[in-house]
């Protein structure tokens, strides 16, 4: 585990990793050297052939996170400053693009600036019935930073996007869902019955599948050409094709057809 008591770690039997943002008295905050603890995290997270998903909140009920802590940011004043601030967070967002499990922001609280592009940089959004999200970057007369305008305009398309940054609008999980920015609305906790039976069908899926389907969300993600698309999903078919489970996978089925 990194060296940070600002993330905790808990790897699951079940193969779910959650990582916890651990600053509730700082709503979340997510100050450089957090970043890079949380980019660790993932990283170390994927290493681990067992892990099948990680799954990622903030610590608390008010906050996921509150956008980038700003006494940290507060030296950025030159062009050569703010474009390496925006590099080195840029790099620990794409942890979580690129990580090659799927995973899942769970928003146990409002996603707001940073937190919201942190949220986006997921591959599903999660949303507690009372949390929002919300690109408020231009109530601090700053456009987005950290890759995450562009997410939302792949989201839920230019017109939304540009609406949502333009009026600073903190979206509902009622709305979030309507528009597909939010994937599952969460109303008892992350305990609770909504969550597990979301992720109960992914939990049933061998790790190595989960990591094909991840493969080809990528590939379209970073925009691939349909050839190169395509030679992903074959890459992946042969992985899990043959491996020892499809073939106990096939069997079963088959043993139930006889009976």
């Amino acid at each position: 585990m990194p060296g940070s008591d600002d993330i905790l770690m808990d790897h699951q039997p079940s193969g779910a990793c959650w990582i916890t943002i651990n600053r509730p008295a700082k709503h979340n905050a997510l100050a450089r050297p957090l970043l890079d603890a949380l980019a660790q995290g993932v990283h170390a997270a994927a290493a681990r052939p067992q892990t099948r998903l990680i799954v990622l909140m903030g610590a608390g009920e008010r906050y996921f996170a509150a956008g980038g802590d700003l006494r940290d940011l507060a030296a950025v004043r030159d062009e050569a400053a703010t474009l390496e601030m925006a590099r080195q967070a840029r790099q620990a967002l794409d942890a979580l693009r690129l990580c090659p499990v799927p995973v899942l922001a769970y928003l146990n609280g409002d996603a707001i600036g940073g937190g919201a592009e942190l949220a986006l940089a997921c591959d599903l959004r999660l949303q507690a019935a009372h949390a929002r999200i919300g690109f408020i970057q231009a109530r601090l007369a700053i456009t987005s930073a950290w890759g995450g305008g562009t997410d939302l305009c792949r989201l839920v398309g230019s017109a939304r996007a540009l609406r949502m940054m333009a009026r600073s609008e903190m979206i509902d999980a009622g709305q979030a869902l309507a528009w597909g920015l939010a994937d599952a609305v969460i109303a008892d906790g992350p305990g609770g019955a909504d969550l597990q039976a979301f992720l109960r069908p992914m939990l049933a899926c061998p790790p190595q599948v989960l990591r094909g389907i991840k493969a080809q969300a990528q590939s379209w993600r970073q925009g691939a050409a349909y050839d190169a698309a395509r030679a992903t999903e074959q890459q992946q078919l042969l992985q899990t094709w043959l491996h020892d489970d499809h073939w106990r996978a096939s069997e079963q089925v088959l043993s139930k057809g006889k009976q």
